[in-house]
């Protein structure tokens, strides 16, 4: 696959996701943030929890579903990077969570599935 249909895959994603925390009361912080060690896809609090979202898009299954791509590689990952993220900050962050949201697009339409506190 192209990287620019790839990358258009992960964007219409992002924006699903964004759309569903801003639905259930998360308000999003940032999108995109990223440092030397690589990028977190959407950090949004939950109440007082701050929670930093990885979002998977799969068009098939055909390399396994959207959620199967968090590696535990790309978790230990997640956690280096929300670590980064709150050593930049200067407000307290009662609790702290890493979530994924797995987005499978359909033909008629997209099913999102949000796993909580996966790291």
């Amino acid at each position: 696959m192209p990287h620019r249909v790839a990358r258009a895959i992960g964007d219409q994603g992002e924006q699903l996701a964004a759309e569903h925390l801003q639905s259930h009361g998360v308000r999003i912080v940032e999108r995109n943030w990223r440092c030397r060690l690589g990028e977190i896809d959407i950090i949004g609090l939950d109440g007082q929890t701050v929670v930093f979202y990885e979002v998977k898009t799969r068009r098939s299954t055909r390399y396994g579903s959207p959620a199967q791509a968090v590696t535990a590689a790309k978790a230990a990952r997640l956690r280096r990077l929300a670590g980064y993220w709150l050593a930049e900050q200067t407000r307290y962050a009662a609790d702290v969570r890493i979530d994924v949201l797995a987005i499978s697009l359909r033909t008629n339409g997209a099913e999102i599935e949000h796993l909580r506190g996966v790291s």
